[in-house]
């Protein structure tokens, strides 16, 4: 009874884009739950659509009530049923009747409120009593290619990750120590640089490629010697933006340099060697399975590579990918599929092959810190949810107060 749906509130409100998204409020008879939808820049193209035609306005004006009607006396607690009935009311493949940003908020705010309906945190409803894992955060620090500008390094994130980190609360700080490092390595570059920063909050510099993974580098040294713990450098290369169909090759507008796929193969395990990478994303174009392969092939354990174009947190991708040994890492975002439960199907399949799942944000961001709790509660070892701004910092600061109440805490395993 404590868990039975009683309304369900949907509202327009800004991402960190200034754009329209949705957040949903659903109520239980003793419990609450909110939640919010994000939206990407550099989106696959096999995700489910964000919004109807006509947006979010046409959610609040039409879409709410057709939703509410369905939910409203249904226990909260059966997510996987909920969002099977989300499905149903949208009827298409897609998600293009009611949105899967839609569908993903209400979905998130059913599953908070389930978990408040019994006094629990959400990490604890979906996890369990014995979670006690937390994951390392991979912090953007710079920005290029769809988050960035004309003169910006065509690689689209530059990240860090703190594997040496004992802690959320070093490993956080670390982040940030990083980002301010960067801040003085990117002026010793770029005479012109004015402080500007990309969609995730990492610094735009007007430097090539190679100038930004020698500083990101030294960084990483620099700041790992200062606080005692190793910092390791990573990257998402969005190479489905810098793939041209016509001419076959990746297009590196920046460097002036074209390259095919066994160009880029040896690229980018050169920069994995030479700058001793601990994680690639989307080191190829989404549709490119064999190429994942080769470089996963050649790196072996050295480093994550990792699909989020590629998979776009679909269990059947997935699946082929796992067939073909294309990647070692996989995104997690739960807006690329429309649901908590179909998030959950992906997730599980990953671990159970050996696959690492990294819950994330996405460029368009809000301040609902719901993926802190999904990281912890899904056991990922590693979230990605940049390291500065107040919409990333959101997830950050929860991860913090989530450390302060697991029994014998630690940071997750690899």
């Amino acid at each position: 009874m404590d868990s039975i749906i009683e309304d369900v509130q949907v509202r327009k409100i800004l991402d960190s884009r200034g754009n329209p998204t949705v957040e949903v409020d659903v109520i239980t008879w003793n419990g609450f739950g909110r939640a919010a939808a994000p939206s990407g820049a550099s989106t696959g193209s096999r995700e489910v659509v964000s919004f109807p035609e006509g947006g979010v306005d046409v959610i609040v004006s039409e879409i709410e009530d057709i939703i509410a009607s369905e939910l409203i006396g249904m226990d909260a607690e059966d997510i996987a049923t909920i969002d099977e009935v989300l499905r149903e009311v949208d009827g298409t493949d897609n998600l293009s009747a009611i949105g899967g940003n839609t569908t993903v908020a209400v979905s998130m705010a059913v599953a908070k409120a389930a978990a408040a309906s019994y006094n629990m945190p959400l990490y604890k409803f979906l996890g369990g009593n014995l979670v006690n894992e937390l994951p390392f955060p991979l912090g953007n620090m710079m920005n290029g290619g769809a988050h960035a500008g004309v003169n910006a390094p065509d690689i689209q994130e530059f990240l860090v990750v703190p594997v040496g980190a004992k802690n959320m609360v070093e490993a956080v700080f670390a982040n940030s120590s990083i980002h301010k490092k960067l801040k003085e390595l990117i002026q010793t570059k770029d005479s012109n640089f004015t402080g500007g920063k990309g969609d995730e909050g990492g610094w735009v510099p007007n430097i090539t490629n190679d100038a930004a993974l020698e500083i990101q580098a030294q960084a990483c040294e620099e700041v790992g010697d200062e606080l005692g713990i190793e910092i390791r450098p990573s990257l998402d290369m969005a190479a489905s933006e810098l793939w041209n169909a016509d001419e076959q090759k990746y297009i590196y507008a920046q460097d002036g340099i074209k390259r095919d796929t066994g160009d880029q193969i040896d690229f980018v395990k050169d920069i994995i060697d030479t700058y001793n990478m601990f994680y690639v994303e989307d080191p190829f174009d989404e549709s490119d399975f064999d190429g994942f392969a080769q470089l996963t092939s050649k790196v072996g354990d050295k480093c994550l590579i990792c699909g989020d174009d590629l998979f776009v947190t679909n269990k059947e991708i997935l699946a082929k990918g796992i067939e073909m040994n294309a990647a070692n890492a996989i995104i997690i975002k739960p807006n690329q599929i429309g649901s908590l439960s179909e998030t959950y199907a992906t997730v599980k399949l990953a671990k159970e092959n050996d696959i690492i799942p990294v819950v994330s944000h996405r460029s368009g961001e809000t301040t609902d810190a719901t993926i802190a709790h999904l990281a912890v509660g899904f056991g990922s070892p590693m979230i990605k949810t940049g390291a500065i701004g107040g919409e990333r910092i959101a997830k950050l600061n929860e991860l913090i107060r989530i450390e302060e109440e697991l029994p014998n805490p630690k940071m997750g395993e690899f």
